[in-house]
């Protein structure tokens, strides 16, 4: 049994089946109403998990306002986690890493790794996602995905949101937006693939609905979306754009499925 079957079924079908949707309220967001808000949307547009700042306090707070919606706990540090898997978190995160940028916080390979090793000697048997960092060109960023992989990573999570520079309005827009997570998401996930590896990919950062199913034909098993959603301030806009981006997974997956 691998620990991505101990998740809860319907998580554990989504990533399986390829149409996997996290919301992602953000790493280093502590308010209580606003993670509560988010986490409620995400039950109600269709979100097959959230993903929170690690906290335990934030783990009970969402479970009382989203019974039943998985949670996936973010952190840099790794002895945060235990508390929080404690307190209901069903999965783990280290990253995503683009909260810390603008500090001038850069995450290396060997730290990442460092990190990982340290998570799952904490935690041998909750399933860990881990983000590679976009600053990284992409063959280190395929690299460390198979060491991630050796190190006790269950799931690859892409980055790259911050570095983009869209410089054209509309659709266009948000397609040079998402470019840097959908070339890493293209280039780990074959990688991955030729190595044998049976390790999902998730596609995160700078995403949109408009560029959703691009992350999903580059090879990800499902996409995290965060400050499309964490930025709106009303609950019912943000369920509305959740309900988009599950709209904009349904018709990949139906495709997928009648060519196979």
């Amino acid at each position: 049994m691998t620990r991505l079957s101990s998740l809860p079924p319907s998580l554990a079908r989504a990533i399986a089946e390829r149409r996997l949707l996290k919301v992602i309220a953000g790493l280093t967001n502590h308010d209580g109403a606003s993670v509560r808000a988010i986490a409620r949307a995400a039950a109600a547009g269709g979100a097959d998990l959230v993903d929170i700042a690690c906290d335990a306090d934030l783990v009970r707070q969402v479970a009382e306002a989203a019974p039943g919606l998985p949670i996936c706990v973010s952190a840099v540090d790794p002895e945060l986690f235990p508390a929080a898997v404690a307190a209901g978190a069903q999965w783990v995160e280290i990253g995503n890493f683009d909260a810390f940028y603008a500090e001038g916080r850069i995450f290396e390979a060997a730290e990442v790794l460092a990190l990982t090793r340290r998570t799952r000697e904490l935690l041998p048997q909750v399933v860990l996602s881990v983000t590679v960092p976009h600053v990284l060109p992409l063959d280190q960023q395929e690299q460390l995905a198979l060491d991630l992989v050796a190190a006790g990573a269950d799931l690859i999570q892409t980055e790259g949101g911050t570095s983009a520079r869209p410089f054209s309005a509309g659709v266009l827009g948000l397609i040079e937006k998402a470019a840097p997570t959908l070339a890493a998401a293209h280039a780990i996930s074959r990688a991955l693939a030729a190595a044998e590896l049976d390790c999902p990919v998730l596609c995160a950062s700078g995403l949109s609905s408009a560029t959703v199913p691009l992350a999903l034909a580059a090879g990800a098993a499902g996409v995290g979306v965060g400050s499309a959603v964490n930025r709106l301030s009303d609950e019912l806009a943000m369920v509305a754009v959740v309900r988009g981006l599950r709209e904009a997974i349904i018709p990949v997956v139906s495709a997928v499925a009648g060519a196979v």
